[in-house]
């Protein structure tokens, strides 16, 4: 069995969007659910483009290949939620899922027009305390980025709380920010506690615990819809903020791998399994071919995604393309 996203034939997957629609905040992108035999496939509905504040901002489009959230929940054809069917099927997760108490992963595409706001995610711990959600940790796959293009990634070095909340203050952040060159092919993991920013002209798969608690610290100036300045939140930005250099990670010959997802990058053709233990949630970051599963094939392309269920049993990937493979 094969679940199936992005429906490149509706002319909406990541890089191909227009980067001047409207929006205040994320474009986000319903999903819903066709099913054939024994094939589901979850395209992009006609009209998925979510209009947050209907402000002329070009800042991300934010397409979500999965996700339980009302802003962007996908649906099966009956209106049945991807939660809910989770819900009804949770053998579909595997066995080594059994620990989460919600489906484990958001994934994303993101393509920055303009500079996204400097961010904070929490850990567990305190989004729990404070927020009644878990906190989040990510790893960022850039898909494409323009010459010179760059983002931030924690401290450029070691500072004080109180330096902390003075450059917030005075508005120099990004004076003391990381700032990390980027090229197509570039990957980043970032903890919760990391302070990070992608910068415009970058184009990025997103893997994600799968939360929506985030900290705005710094937001170049802009205004909302209702012409105030966009919220900010300091003081828990403040709490939770690592001050200092990111470490750097060794994954061996993994893109990334914590608690909630292990990524892998894969070119052209290469065989895999979706044993009883965990799904593989599988995004055709370039390229096209075809996957098989279960005695299934299905023809593949760009920016598409697919979920195989536990149990589904050796998968191929055959063609010219390259997949980025999340397990938990």
């Amino acid at each position: 069995m094969i679940f199936a996203n992005a429906d490149s034939r509706n002319g909406l997957y990541c890089t191909i969007v227009d980067r001047q629609l409207t929006t205040g905040n994320d474009f986000c992108c319903q999903w819903s659910v066709f099913v054939v035999g024994k094939l589901f496939y979850i395209g992009c509905c006609n009209s998925a483009l979510v209009v947050q504040n209907q402000q002329k901002i070009p800042y991300i489009i934010e397409l979500r290949a999965a996700s339980q959230f009302p802003d962007g929940a996908s649906c099966l054809p009956d209106g049945t939620t991807l939660a809910a069917y989770l819900a009804a099927h949770p053998g579909c997760l595997g066995t080594d899922c059994g620990k989460f108490e919600q489906f484990p992963i958001l994934t994303k595409f993101i393509d920055a027009k303009n500079n996204l706001s400097v961010q904070v995610h929490p850990s567990n711990e305190y989004a729990l305390e404070k927020e009644h959600q878990y906190g989040k940790t990510e790893m960022w796959y850039v898909l494409d980025c323009v010459p010179g293009a760059y983002l931030y990634y924690g401290f450029a070095h070691k500072i004080s709380k109180a330096g902390f909340a003075k450059r917030i203050k005075k508005n120099t952040l990004t004076e003391v920010l990381n700032a990390v060159p980027v090229h197509k092919g570039d990957s980043f993991f970032i903890p919760s506690g990391t302070l990070h920013a992608i910068c415009q002209g970058i184009v990025i798969a997103e893997v994600q615990q799968n939360s929506n608690v985030t900290y705005r610290v710094y937001d170049y100036g802009r205004v909302g819809a209702d012409g105030k300045p966009r919220a900010l939140h300091i003081e828990k930005a403040l709490d939770v903020t690592l001050r200092t250099p990111p470490q750097k990670q060794d994954f061996g010959s993994h893109l990334a791998q914590c608690a909630y997802f292990t990524v892998d990058v894969k070119n052209g053709n290469f065989n895999g399994t979706a044993d009883e233990k965990f799904f593989v949630s599988l995004l055709i970051t370039d390229g096209a071919g075809t996957l098989s599963c279960g005695g299934e094939t299905v023809d593949i392309q760009k920016g598409e995604s697919y979920f195989l269920p536990a149990g589904s049993g050796a998968y191929r990937i055959e063609g010219s393309c390259e997949t980025l493979v999340t397990t938990v």
